[in-house]
């Protein structure tokens, strides 16, 4: 039953979550669909990096968008006003890719998910290598609810207390505690470091920076 219970807190969060988190992603969307429409590429080609298609439901242009993420993540879908590829590889090593091989590199959500500094440096090198524009969006530290494990100011608590819940959730919850405890959050210093052209954009909510924005447009 305290297994039930703890699943249940979970998906009661992430329920919660998502009305709220369905509101950014379009409003994000369409800040995207104007930085798009004001290049000169009639049908820019975008990769994105560790998404999946449905954030862009959001976007009506018809757009040629390769969606690369780990085997077995991306939930593909059966219709779409997009030509979406799906493949799959290491958005910190896109081997498969020459240089500029795309008009744009969008990101989601997912540096933070990649590893230490070294994995986000393999990250960013590889948005620099594959297109001369890009934009890449992650959460901030500063958000009262951490949008991972739905504990406020998660990321101001005492490392060892932080610690020892993650050890607690170990032993119910193995999965999800990894991408927990897999996830790096980064400054906006850290970002700026990145990405060093991007003009930094704070998305806010009542008065908090929920995530940070970092886009280039050649």
């Amino acid at each position: 039953m305290r297994i039930n219970l703890k699943y249940l807190r979970i998906r009661l969060f992430y329920k919660m979550l998502e009305p709220f988190s369905n509101r950014q992603r379009k409003k994000r969307m369409e800040m995207f669909s104007t930085y798009i429409s004001d290049c000169d590429i009639e049908v820019p080609r975008i990769l994105d990096l560790g998404g999946q298609p449905e954030i862009w439901q959001h976007i009506l242009q018809p757009l040629n968008i390769t969606i690369l993420n780990l085997p077995g993540i991306t939930v593909p879908v059966s219709k779409s006003v997009h030509y979406i590829t799906y493949i799959e590889g290491d958005a910190c090593n896109v081997a498969q890719y020459e240089d500029f091989s795309f008009d744009v590199v969008f990101s989601n959500s997912v540096i933070e998910h990649v590893g230490d500094n070294e994995q986000q440096k393999s990250f960013a090198n590889e948005v620099h290598r594959l297109a001369k524009s890009y934009w890449i969006q992650t959460p901030s530290k500063y958000f009262p609810i951490e949008a991972h494990c739905g504990i406020p100011f998660w990321w101001y608590l005492p490392r060892s207390f932080r610690e020892l819940m993650i050890e607690r959730w170990r032993k119910k919850l193995p999965k999800w505690t990894e991408m927990v405890e897999g996830t790096t959050v980064l400054t906006k210093a850290r970002i700026k470091e990145l990405f060093p052209q991007a003009t930094i954009k704070s998305e806010s909510v009542f008065g908090f920076v929920k995530s940070y924005i970092a886009y280039y447009r050649s």
